[in-house]
């Protein structure tokens, strides 16, 4: 009787079952503000010295926000070229219609991928006189000039000629005639960290190597090759590290890296997570909850069953750390994050159904989870949390 009243007045052949068709918004979802990100860049760009450069960091799919998205909004915020971390990356992004220029920031070594980057006007990070050579010969064999970014190490130990060999082979490169230099630069290790004011910090030293590396090449400002050092930490503390360009990230998408920020600062975070309530279930006093029973119900409990879980890139060890937000109200998690589910007590709330949209990062009223709350909670960084939302999340463009 229940099963033919339910199937009452339904039109079962309206409804397609292409996965295009399935609403983004059925489970759980990312909302990206497009607005925001350009808000941000308009905000950080007045922060810089006269005639200084944004390059719009946007690898890993825009820190999990849909780097085509992040792209468009940050170039109409006024940011002048883009970074990112792999050539497929880069290549996407020219698939898109994104014409500014693009720099991996990732090693491109073999000769194979360097003419794919040269085909798709990318411009390569070379850390070393053999990618130089290989990137010549390319230019020659098409008559062209190769652009490119070359990046010394200053104490990050990672990517980088070693300071003391770049002088003499700065001047063996710029005798090649197939490629073109247009940046010069390096990359803080410490810059967020509290005392990176003192000159005596890593932050400091950095900058002097660079500086007097910059003296020993004989660098002319002429030369139109743009000198960046700066990621967000660095821009934000201190525009002696301005330079040319600074490579903007984390504070882009609405957060400060540093752990006092600048009072005059004004960001949006761009990103909002959200679920939908996938089941409701009322249980007594004493009953254990998830995987290993850790957390048990100290009263008759109503939880809530939402439909995300770490496969999604919640962490797990958050469990039992934070809280969600439905109208304005904070409800607390409970139970281990399992791959694809989590439950959240809601015990003396009547107004939360199956279906209802409750938020996990982000605004509802004047109560705001951010990244850098579950990086506190799981002992990371707010990057690290940013990137960990998988594609089985969609990205939904609010504005």
């Amino acid at each position: 009787m229940q099963i033919r009243q339910a199937n009452q007045g339904f039109n079962f052949d309206k409804y397609p079952t292409f996965e295009k068709d399935i609403d983004p918004q059925q489970r759980a979802w990312i909302e990206v503000s497009g607005k925001a990100l350009e808000t941000n860049v308009r905000e950080l760009r007045s922060k810089l010295i006269k005639n200084c450069k944004l390059m719009a960091v946007v690898k890993a799919d825009g820190y999990g926000h849909d780097a085509k998205v992040v792209s468009e909004y940050a170039i109409k915020g006024g940011a002048s070229e883009l970074g990112v971390a792999t050539l497929k990356e880069g290549i996407r992004l020219r698939s898109s219609g994104i014409k500014k220029p693009i720099l991996i920031l990732g090693n491109i070594y073999t000769k194979r991928d360097l003419i794919i980057s040269f085909k798709n006007d990318l411009m390569p990070t070379i850390s070393s006189i053999r990618e130089c050579l290989i990137c010549n010969n390319i230019g020659k064999h098409y008559g062209l000039k190769f652009s490119l970014h070359l990046k010394v190490d200053t104490g990050m130990s990672r990517l980088g000629f070693e300071c003391n060999k770049f002088v003499q082979q700065f001047e063996k490169i710029k005798s090649f005639e197939n490629i073109s230099i247009e940046g010069i630069y390096s990359h803080l290790s410490s810059a967020d960290e509290h005392n990176s004011l003192d000159p005596k910090s890593n932050t400091q030293q950095q900058r002097q190597k660079f500086q007097e590396l910059l003296r020993q090449i004989n660098f002319d400002k002429n030369q139109n090759i743009k000198i960046h050092l700066a990621n967000s930490a660095g821009m934000l503390l201190n525009k002696d590290l301005h330079f040319d360009m600074v490579r903007v990230g984390l504070s882009m998408y609405g957060y400060s890296p540093l752990e006092k920020p600048e009072k005059n600062l004004s960001l949006k975070p761009a990103l909002f997570l959200k679920v939908k309530v996938a089941f409701i279930r009322i249980i007594d006093k004493g009953v254990r909850v998830s995987y290993g029973g850790k957390f048990v119900s100290s009263r008759k409990t109503k939880l809530a069953v939402l439909s995300i879980g770490y496969a999604d890139g919640v962490p797990r060890n958050l469990s039992g750390k934070i809280k969600v937000i439905h109208n304005n109200k904070f409800y607390s998690q409970v139970g281990s994050i399992t791959m694809d589910q989590m439950m959240v007590d809601i015990t003396g709330s009547n107004e939360i159904k199956i279906g209802t949209t409750m938020v996990l990062l982000g605004s509802d009223g004047d109560k705001t989870i951010s990244p850098v709350n579950w990086a506190k909670e799981s002992n990371t960084i707010p990057w690290e949390i940013l990137c960990s939302f998988k594609n089985r999340l969609p990205r939904v463009q609010v504005d």
